[in-house]
């Protein structure tokens, strides 16, 4: 699977953290911000990076997120993806205000405790898709995870059933495919996808993370040429995986719980999580949680914003 490819080495992090499990790097081009969530300790960190390392904050949230994107015609909100659902991140008071829960009597009793919401993205029409998943602090994951989508008029719809741990979202950049990631599958699955609709259809494996290799796929990020950028969790490791699903490309990491990446314009900054083995691998155990910036000489997709009617 890895032969003559292309390399890129991170020794040391952009920033040395110790999140409990850090994901959703998401760069404001306006701002120079890049903002990233830790979901297990409950904070959201930002850090300019035209400033640098020294313009790290941080602050707590009243419950876990795990996901963030821009709301069209503002800069003072966010929906996020949070324990319970959607909601809506006021940036200048810190609080969170549910719009739309997901779980409902169909789902039966005690959902919503052992649920929680994972990685998500607004596709170019301006709907946020968000995967959920069993919240580790309450139940090991099983298989009634949901791929939900949310439109501008706040429907909910599900759009994957039976799903462990959803995680990595995106489409090609002719917007006729999406691509879904379901780690424990090992598989990044690929969509025919109708933009008017939203709807998916005809899914096939894309990408088959070779069961002998260590970790598996988590979040990714598709840059302008239509090459998958995939963390492997478990494995130190970011894959560049082109649009023929061949890995291209392979940024290693010098811990292992490697998250998810995201672009910020030719650079890719990478979330991490705290060892799970502390024991087994003690050479991961410095860098993890940190985040890490690696610059790969091509940009990633524009990230849209949601639409609310």
């Amino acid at each position: 699977m890895m032969g003559d490819i292309q390399r890129w080495m991170a020794t040391e992090p952009y920033l040395h953290l110790h999140c409990g499990l850090g994901e959703a790097p998401y760069y404001e081009e306006s701002s120079g911000s890049l903002r990233f969530v830790d979901i297990v300790k409950e904070r959201l960190h930002t850090v300019n990076l035209k400033q640098g390392p020294s313009s790290h904050q941080t602050c707590d949230l009243e419950a876990a997120i795990s996901t963030t994107a821009h709301i069209e015609g503002t800069d003072d909100e966010l929906i996020v993806g949070a324990k319970l659902g959607y909601a809506i991140f006021d940036r200048s008071t810190r609080r969170l205000k549910y719009i739309k829960k997901v779980w409902d009597e169909r789902d039966g009793a005690g959902k919503e405790e052992r649920m929680r919401c994972n990685d998500g993205a607004v596709d170019s029409a301006g709907r946020y898709w968000v995967g959920t998943m069993n919240d580790p602090k309450v139940k090991a994951p099983t298989n009634e995870g949901v791929l939900f989508r949310l439109d501008s008029d706040l429907k909910l719809h599900r759009m994957i059933e039976n799903a462990t741990i959803p995680n990595g979202i995106g489409w090609s950049p002719d917007d006729k495919k999406m691509f879904f990631i379901d780690s424990p599958t090992r598989n990044i699955f690929v969509y025919d996808f109708d933009v008017a609709s939203g709807t998916i259809s005809n899914r096939e494996v894309f990408f088959h993370y070779a069961d002998e290799e260590e970790g598996v796929p988590d979040g990714f990020a598709m840059d302008t040429s239509g090459n998958l950028w995939t963390a492997i969790c478990g494995g130190g490791k970011v894959l560049q995986i082109s649009p023929e699903g061949k890995v291209v490309g392979e940024i290693i990491l010098p811990t292992r719980m490697i998250s998810c990446p995201g672009f910020a314009g030719e650079n890719l900054l990478i979330t991490s999580a705290e060892e799970e083995e502390p024991d087994k691998y003690p050479d991961s155990v410095n860098y993890g949680g940190s985040l890490f910036k690696v610059h790969v000489g091509v940009a990633g997709m524009p990230l849209h914003r949601f639409k609310r009617k």
